[in-house]
């Protein structure tokens, strides 16, 4: 009997086949967030539509007819991502359509799309307004590997509080076409949740699901006929690749990354920022995928051994075509895994009008407001305050008023689009033991002013370069036999760091040297000043990466080595990376200065057959903004907190060594190498053994990469 495993195998494959043209043409991802307009009695909505296109950003604008309702969104930058291969582009537009709407839309070229919800009008008894669809969140593509399962959770919000729940799309009511029901997917109707069970060929999948809201019932009451109040569409794929990595070793988010699901509420001009870190330690995290509302701003990449870094920002602006609920999503790539994905809520919340009377004038140094006490019935006066309690808020029989200082009072600085825009609030401010069933106040103030007005160094807010932050610096390598060079004090009897991931390892080695007693790098550390005659091979070598920055608190971190035979590095192997020795055969020797890394080679052991080696590395300068703590340790990462929002790092430099004679010879010196970015490496000239190294001067151009949480970003994107 042929085996059924076998069999599942060979249809998923055949399936691949048949419909692979279809999945060119399809979408990664889709989402549509429907909002009921009042004027039409809920018989007409506004569908705000996202979908994740394979390939480059295209041109939509096909979406929206001559003579509709619709509006093709645009970016200052776009979402995009790279993984799944070959990478994918987000589209936005939003069109007034029918309550219960189908159709198929062309996107670009060749892709289409096809949508069908129902939203038809449903009137809420308890308040009288009509009742608004749930929101699903939209992730980047999803990512698995064969053999491995794994829980997708989706986001999903009902914006009246009702209970949502999640199933396949139905062919047979309409609900899709050509859609697919796999065996190896699973799907937890009540909580939303996805599984893909890791029996499945390599290959790209798609999921068609409706997300419903339903009257929400006590747990002591069930209906048997409780049909949803309105069905929308969630359009997923998961991309399943080959790969020989556990299972277990995806990206993980750091404490200081926004719980999933969590909500952050928004008032208008009012900046929202986080912070998205991730720590893999099998592979580098090559992109953190966003995608979310429109001028979400994404800067500060920052990759540095196994930690990553991105920080969002957003600033609520004019936004009366958004919806309430805006979902942010995203989720860390490396070359064969994904992290979990995580979705964030951004809630604009909603406000009252301003009352009959009130006044706010800006000028150049102030803003002032006029606020009728009528409007503000029974609440209490005295509690009010501005962002800064040293501003006083002055009131009279019939009127309140306040002078807001545009550099003082708390006052804050943002930008919506090219404009200026200084805000304050003014709010209710009562002692956390005080239960009060008294109105509150809540009153945000703002100034815009247009960018035509923006002139001055009053308004122009820089970020500092590198050598602003870090002075004039360069990097370079040297070469030394054990005992030797300017260091020869900490290398003659070295202090070897210890290695957590060959610990154990090195015990083990040592222990079985010791019993054949054979001399070892790390059991016998004199042995390797042991004298090597003219023409002989060194046993040892150690490797100096050097830098001239004489900032209090900077740091060298070098993240990554390579060797090679060759100048150009064809044929490479790496003994460094994350910061950490790759084998026990090579050791870090610890030196009191911070921008200096020796490294002990065992040339022995390293696979290079001629009597010349090329060494590069790649190195940052880091400098801790808290003067307790340190730069982040990349060898010992995951059992540190994450130190990414406490560092300032340069940008990453490959320095290049010229060749390096394996032979002592009459004359022994280091080889040296300028520094050099990873986007244009060139190596230095070659340096002839005999001499110490020659100073080297370089311009130092590149912007470097904050990655510290306000430090430098007021405002700023």
């Amino acid at each position: 009997m042929v085996n059924r495993s076998a069999v599942v195998v060979l249809v998923q494959g055949l399936s691949l086949l048949l419909f692979h043209p279809a999945c060119d043409a399809s979408s990664l991802g889709m989402s549509v967030h429907v909002a009921p307009l009042e004027s039409t009695g809920g018989k007409t909505v506004v569908a705000h539509f996202t979908a994740v296109l394979p390939g480059p950003c295209l041109d939509v604008s096909g979406v929206c007819s001559s003579g509709e309702d619709c509006l093709v969104q645009s970016y200052s930058v776009p979402y995009t991502g790279s993984l799944p291969s070959p990478g994918w582009c987000v589209r936005r537009w939003q069109s007034a359509v029918p309550s219960h709407y189908s159709d198929l839309l062309l996107l670009g070229p060749s892709t289409q799309l096809y949508v069908s919800m129902n939203a038809e009008p449903n009137i809420r008894g308890y308040n009288g307004k009509l009742n608004r669809p749930a929101f699903a969140a939209l992730p980047p593509p999803f990512r698995a590997r064969v053999n491995c399962s794994r829980l997708f959770q989706l986001t999903v919000k009902d914006p009246d509080g009702d209970k949502v729940r999640c199933r396949f799309a139905r062919p047979n009511l309409g609900e899709c076409r050509d859609c697919v029901q796999h065996s190896f997917i699973d799907l937890d109707e009540e909580s939303c949740l996805l599984r893909f069970t890791g029996e499945a060929a390599a290959g790209r999948y798609f999921i068609h699901l409706m997300v419903e809201d339903f009257i929400p019932l006590p747990k002591t009451r069930y209906l048997v006929n409780n049909p949803p109040l309105s069905s929308v569409p969630l359009h997923l794929s998961l991309t399943v690749e080959e790969s020989d990595t556990s299972c277990s070793e995806a990206p993980l988010a750091s404490d200081e990354t926004p719980k999933d699901q969590s909500e952050l509420p928004v008032l208008p001009f009012q900046e929202v920022r986080f912070t998205i870190i991730y720590m893999s330690r099998l592979e580098s995290v090559s992109e953190i995928a966003v995608i979310g509302s429109v001028e979400l701003y994404r800067f500060g990449f920052t990759s540095v051994g196994p930690f990553t870094k991105l920080t969002v920002s957003w600033v609520r602006s004019d936004n009366a075509t958004l919806t309430p609920l805006l979902p942010v999503c995203f989720v860390a790539n490396t070359q064969s895994l994904q992290s979990e994905p995580r979705c964030v809520w951004l809630y604009q919340r909603e406000l009252s009008k301003l009352p009959p009377g009130t006044e706010l004038k800006c000028d150049d140094a102030e803003m002032s407001l006029l606020l009728p006490l009528a409007s503000l019935a029974d609440v209490n006066l005295a509690e009010l305050q501005l962002n800064s309690p040293s501003c006083p808020v002055d009131y009279n029989s019939t009127h309140l008023t306040a002078h807001i200082s545009l550099s003082g009072c708390g006052t804050q600085t943002v930008h919506a689009g090219s404009d200026l825009v200084y805000t304050n609030t003014l709010r209710s401010v009562r002692p956390y033991t005080v239960v009060n069933r008294r109105p509150s106040l809540l009153f945000p103030l703002a100034c815009r002013i247009p960018a035509a007005q923006v002139q001055g160094p009053h308004h122009s807010i820089d970020l500092p370069t590198e050598s602003e932050t870090f002075g004039d610096f360069r990097f370079w390598m040297e070469f030394y036999p054990p005992g030797e060079g300017p260091l020869a004090q900490f290398t003659s009897r070295p202090t070897f760091r210890s290695n957590p991931l060959f610990e154990s390892r090195a015990r083990r080695e040592a222990e079985s040297e010791r019993e054949n007693t054979t001399v070892h790098l790390s059991t016998h550390p004199d042995s390797d000043s042991m004298p090597v005659a003219s023409g002989d091979r060194f046993r040892f070598l150690d490797l100096h990466v050097m830098s001239d920055c004489q900032v209090e608190r900077s740091e060298l971190i070098v993240s990554s080595c390579l060797d090679s035979e060759t100048m150009d590095f064809e044929r490479s192997q790496r003994f460094l990376d994350k910061g950490c020795p790759m084998s026990a055969d090579f050791s870090e020797i610890e030196v009191p200065q911070g921008n200096t890394k020796i490294y002990r080679l065992d040339l022995n052991r390293m696979a290079i057959n001629g009597t010349m080696m090329y060494v590069q590395c790649v190195v940052n300068l880091c400098m801790s903004t808290v003067p307790s703590a340190a730069c982040p340790d990349l060898c010992r990462g995951i059992q540190v907190q994450m130190p990414l929002v406490n560092s300032v790092f340069t940008n990453s430099y490959t320095v290049r060594s010229g060749p390096v004679s394996l032979v002592r010879t009459s004359t022994t010196a280091p080889t040296t190498a300028a520094p050099t970015t990873t986007t244009a490496a060139t190596t230095a000239e070659p340096v002839t053994p005999g001499s110490h190294a020659t100073e080297q001067t370089s311009s130092m151009t590149t912007g470097f990469l904050v990655t510290v949480i306000g430090m430098f970003f007021c405002g700023i994107y």
